[in-house]
């Protein structure tokens, strides 16, 4: 079993920048990729960014692109999310995830690659 627990969010003016946490414990061994996704009030669960188990590549979505950053620090079990120049529009739960079972490339984009998520931070942007 995996836990994760993210950290981080708040509430932030547009233009502002917050950086998400999310630790990693209980990992079965090895590593694995690990994702971002958010919801909005009424809304699905959107794509954020994604990065592999070693760091060497990762996936964002086209909303965030240039103003969030995907990291990861193996020795820590974390990884973390900067948002940069945030938007009223970025507002939502934020949720962490971890890929188990070894999707890699476009799947890391989907909900349903992640088999394990974390509990939320709500990051809340006002204009």
């Amino acid at each position: 079993q995996v836990q994760l627990v993210e950290s981080g969010g708040g509430l932030v003016q547009a233009g502002d920048s917050l950086r998400l946490s999310c630790a990693a414990s209980g990992r079965p061994g090895g590593l694995f990729a690990m994702g971002w996704f958010r919801q909005a009030p009424g809304k699905g669960r959107e794509f954020v960014a994604a990065i592999t188990w070693d760091g060497s590549n990762t996936y964002s979505g086209d909303s965030v692109k240039g103003r969030f950053t995907i990291s990861r620090d193996n020795a820590k079990n974390t990884v973390y999310l900067q948002m940069n120049n945030l938007k009223p529009e970025d507002t939502g739960v934020y949720y962490c995830a971890t890929a188990v079972y070894g999707p890699s490339g476009s799947a890391l984009t989907r909900a349903v690659s992640y088999d394990y998520w974390g509990q939320g931070t709500q990051v809340t942007v006002s204009s």
